[in-house]
Order: C-alpha cells, then structure tokens, then sequence
C-alpha cells in the first residue's frame, strides 16, 4: 500500500529546505521532490543574508541546508514532478513515472528569469563574474559607483533604472526590441536621475576583458555590469491547474499563513506574491510549515 505523506514539498531552494527542517522536526512523514533549476544556486556569493560574513556562495548554501534537512531524516529526491491533482485524502503527484501520495503540499517552485540574448555558456560566465546581475535588491550595493546597464523598458525597466541609481550616478537604460515603451512623467523622471536612454534593438551580449558589452544602434556600450529587467516566468502551474488563484503575472495569491486558496495547498518563496528575496522565502517557509501542522492538527491529534 501507498505511503500517504503528512506532506510533500516541491522544490528544494531556501523556501523548500526551511520547511523541509520544520515538517522534519515536527515528526512528519514528508518527501522533498526537485527539479534542479532553484535560482539561489545561480548566485555566485550572496552579501545580504545574514548569518555570513565575507557571504555565501548559491550553491555552497543549498547544500549546507540539504545537510541540515538530512541529519532530520529530510531528504531531497531528483525529479520534475509533471502533474498535480486532488483526491480525497489530499493530492498525489506525478514525476517520470513515480507517484507521491500527501494529505499536503506545500509548492516551493519559484520563478524563472527571463535572459537576455546572450549565449548560455557567456550567460553562466557574466552571471559567475558579476558581470550580469538580476536582483538589484540583492546586490545593488557590490555596482556603487561603476557603470551599470538595465535592460528593458516599460515600468519595470524604469523601475529598475531609477532604483539602481541609488547606487551609482552612471545608469543606461536599453531597450531590448526597439524604441523605448515609456511615459512622459517616467522619462522626465528619469532624465531628472540622469539616466541614459537608448532605443534597440540589442544585438547577443559578448564580454570584452572585465566588462560586458552591450550593441545598440548607437554603437557598442560597454558596461561593469548588465541588469536584465524582463521579467520572469513563475512556476505556479501545478497549482493553478488545479484551480488555485493567481495573480494576472502567475504569482500564487496566498493569505497570511501561505495557505492557497486550495484547502491543503501552501506555498512559500519567489512562487508566492510578495518579496523575491533568500530571506523571505524562508520565513514564508516557516510560517508555511507550522501552518500545515496545526492545520492537520485541526483533523486529528497529533501523538507520538
């Protein structure tokens, strides 16, 4: 007969691992199932979490967290789970022919970002040496005072222009495709910031010594480093083929203790609304694991 789990995590980044640690501790019967593809294990050294002077490498702390989660019992198993779907007891989930049977779930599958024309392996280089950059927030403070580029255009390219100025005066803005998307009261305020803006379309990014370089029409702009501002894809699609709500982006809408609008179905980190950051993620975890004990505490007590 079928393990039926107290709950199955979905992804393994910093949101999945911290509950992973709660549900484990809390004498759960869980199995944690990822893909591989968490954004954290993008990051070549991470300043801003806590707990890490001289910070910490992507990698280096997903895997001190999966060490953590193992010493409970807490194991991560490889694997794209295809398919979500609601049964009486909870759900079951489906992955290159395994099945996971779990009266919860709680979704840690965050996001993908959208890249700019570059190619993969000078992608994975620029991203390695600081060079391409995606989350101002996280690392706006290591390009004080050098020459940064913003890819895009619309409110998040202006958005991301006028917050990295904050960290340095000389800020171009550049749009991927053609002229410029922007309203009068955005270019007037950036004009007031001192941003450059220049029209496309961008040619493939190349690198060039210790600097990245950007073609346009105006010619080749070489730049410290690149902030792609194009978006990003969020893996909510398990659940909102279930008929969970989202958000008009795909941001899974959940209340203050990151229940879905599915009964048994939570999610933490980048997948849910709210803030993209390490930190956060694992607080929504947090609330998210406790949150699933007492609510199968509410179904039946929980002995040992």
């Amino acid at each position: 007969m079928k393990q039926l789990l107290d709950c199955l995590v979905i992804g393994a980044g910093p949101a999945g691992l911290t509950a992973a640690i709660y549900l484990a501790r809390f004498h759960f019967s869980i199995a944690i199932v990822d893909a591989g593809h968490s954004r954290a294990a993008l990051i070549p050294r991470t300043h801003n979490h806590a707990g890490y002077p001289g910070g910490i490498a992507g990698t280096e702390l997903l895997a001190l967290m999966r060490d953590q989660a193992a010493e409970f019992g807490a194991v991560v198993t490889e694997g794209l789970i295809e398919g979500l779907e609601r049964t009486e007891e909870g759900f079951v989930a489906r992955a290159q022919g395994r099945e996971w049977s779990a009266r919860t779930v709680l979704l840690c599958t965050g996001v993908i970002n959208n890249r700019p024309q570059i190619a993969p392996d000078i992608h994975d280089a620029a991203l390695r040496r600081g060079l391409l950059r995606y989350c101002p927030i996280c690392d706006g403070y290591e390009v004080t005072d050098k020459r940064v580029g913003v890819l895009g255009t619309r409110s998040h390219g202006f958005k991301e222009a006028i917050f990295l100025r904050m960290y340095t005066r000389d800020v171009t803005l550049i749009a991927t495709d053609g002229e410029h998307n922007l309203s009068d009261d955005e270019k007037r305020r950036l004009a007031v910031a001192g941003a450059v803006l220049i029209d496309g379309p961008c040619a493939p990014l190349r690198l060039e010594d210790a600097q990245i370089v950007v073609p346009t029409p105006r010619g080749e702009l070489k730049f410290d480093s690149v902030y792609p501002a194009l978006g990003s894809v969020i893996r909510s699609e398990l659940a909102t083929a279930i008929g969970a709500e989202g958000t008009d982006v795909g941001c899974l809408i959940v209340d203050d203790h990151q229940r879905t609008s599915l009964p048994g179905l939570y999610a933490a980190g980048d997948v849910a609304k709210g803030l993209d950051q390490i930190s956060h993620a694992m607080g929504e975890a947090g609330v998210a694991a406790v949150t699933i004990r007492n609510d199968l505490a509410e179904r039946g007590i929980l002995f040992r």
